[in-house]
């Protein structure tokens, strides 16, 4: 990922955005499926995976969410967000060598420091939505 960077509540636009780039890997699948005991043969059996109709094994939904808290921590707003709620609407499956773009778009400054955040994980190459949502923060002050 990128250099952290941090915004308060008063530095955000709406319309503000950043971008990460990140690749999915094989070892990113394996250690969240470590990580949170989730085997789930999708996940960890590509021939399994093939079974069910996809191509390789799949990424973990949650691993993909837990992207985008990253960026929302690290990039927008940054060092200092609470992170309070998030919807989520999960479009295709990522798997391993994807080139994935992580985007982050300020929608609603609220009161008391909230923001609404619209949180898009699009595929690097075909541009389709992998992930999608809102997420609801209190920036940094």
């Amino acid at each position: 990922m990128n250099d952290t960077q941090s915004f308060s509540f008063d530095e955000l636009q709406e319309g503000q955005s950043c971008e990460i780039k990140r690749e999915l890997t094989g070892a990113d699948i394996d250690a969240f499926a470590e990580l949170s005991g989730d085997r789930n043969p999708l996940h960890m059996d590509a021939e399994f995976a093939q079974t069910a109709g996809y191509p390789d094994r799949i990424a973990h939904g949650m691993l993909l969410a837990s992207w985008v808290s990253a960026a929302l921590a690290q990039h927008l707003p940054g060092r200092g967000t609470v992170y309070l709620r998030q919807n989520l609407e999960f479009r295709q499956a990522a798997l391993p060598g994807d080139a994935l773009l992580i985007r982050l778009t300020v929608a609603e400054k609220k009161r008391r420091g909230r923001v609404l955040i619209d949180c898009v994980i699009r595929h690097g190459e075909s541009g389709k939505d992998l992930l999608r949502g809102q997420a609801e923060v209190i920036a940094p002050s």
